[in-house]
């Protein structure tokens, strides 16, 4: 192994180790949260039947309208935390402290190009606010979503986003359902503060988020995604970050039915719409990612570029955590910004 992969792969451990509230939680089919029966005599054969109608109408899964009680609140820790947005999520969850989403606005200007950003899994309400500032200072508005079950919308009992990415087949399912039409109404928030050219910023789980968002909303122009793999079930089933995902789900679950059961959150299925959108891609990962393996990233590039996507990438010699350090940092925001700034001008 090279001397730098060995010195990243050890960081990344290093830095897996620093939480300590990974917590395994039961096995559950969950198919009250999409429509089916808690108890359900035939889960396999539901949920079977369930993804293919799911994938065939995938535009009403993920539809959404605006709402009327948007709220921006006044700024936050004399102005510099940006103001924060709050609305009501599409999907009812059965944590109501989640349904009331939270998002923090950062103004570059009254009109021009503005973004939606999709922070990581178990981000916190800080996280990736640098990123919001770069992009301002490029001309780009920023409003970042905090995801469902995170920070101030996390369940009561949870110190993490346990049913965003968990053991409940399900509820995994809707929370990621949820992501993606919180996202959708952000934007429809964007638009009617006068903002028409929209664009997404993901990163792993956000990526996820974003690039699904994307091929079912056409007021997107560009996605800038960092950290991306193609099957959500595979980013878990081997992720360092999820082992105690799969711990929950394996002994109930096959590796090929989970791929199955969560291809409706996956993108994989939707990047065909990308085809002739005009709607512009770019992806950037780390080859040294314990957490999205290289493998599945490269094979997301390459089915891209044979679908004739408009897809840059930029690979670089770090991984999941390390991306956000120097070196890798700079040339992944410099090229994500000079992207937005191009695609959206």
């Amino acid at each position: 192994m090279p001397w730098l992969e060995q010195k990243i792969r050890h960081y990344e451990h290093a830095r897996w180790t620093v939480d300590d509230n990974r917590r395994v939680f039961p096995f559950a089919w969950g198919l009250e949260h999409i429509g089916g029966s808690a108890d359900e005599p035939d889960p396999r054969g539901f949920l079977n039947a369930w993804v293919d109608h799911t994938l065939a109408h995938s535009d009403e899964w993920f539809a959404t309208t605006p709402v009327d009680d948007y709220v921006l609140h006044p700024s936050e820790n004399g102005g510099s935390g940006g103001r924060v947005l709050t609305f009501t999520s599409q999907i009812v969850s059965p944590w109501p402290k989640n349904n009331l989403v939270h998002a923090r606005f950062f103004r570059a200007r009254a009109t021009g190009p503005a973004v939606v950003l999709l922070p990581n899994w178990n981000a916190k309400w800080e996280g990736q606010v640098n990123l919001c500032r770069w992009l301002n200072k490029l001309g780009i508005s920023v409003l970042r979503l905090s995801l469902p079950y995170h920070d101030r919308r996390v369940a009561p009992g949870h110190e993490r986003a346990d049913q965003l990415v968990g053991s409940n087949v399900g509820l995994t399912l809707q929370a990621t359902r949820q992501a993606i039409t919180d996202t959708r109404r952000c934007l429809r928030w964007l638009e009617q503060q006068g903002y028409t050219r929209l664009g997404l910023v993901g990163t792993s789980i956000g990526s996820a988020v974003g690039s699904i968002t994307m091929a079912h909303d056409t007021a997107v122009r560009a996605g800038g995604f960092l950290h991306v793999s193609t099957y959500f079930s595979d980013a878990v089933r081997t992720g360092m970050t999820t082992m105690h995902v799969w711990e929950g789900l394996r002994s109930n679950v096959t590796e090929d039915e989970l791929r199955r059961w969560w291809t409706p959150i996956s993108p994989v299925p939707y990047m065909d719409r990308l085809r002739h959108s005009g709607q512009r891609l770019l992806m950037i990962s780390g080859r040294y990612d314990p957490t999205f393996w290289f493998e599945f990233t490269d094979e997301m590039f390459r089915a891209l570029r044979k679908k004739g996507v408009r897809l840059e990438t930029l690979v670089l010699p770090c991984g999941h955590y390390s991306l956000e350090l120097a070196p890798f940092a700079f040339p992944a925001g410099l090229k994500l910004g000079l992207f937005l700034f191009e695609a959206l001008g």
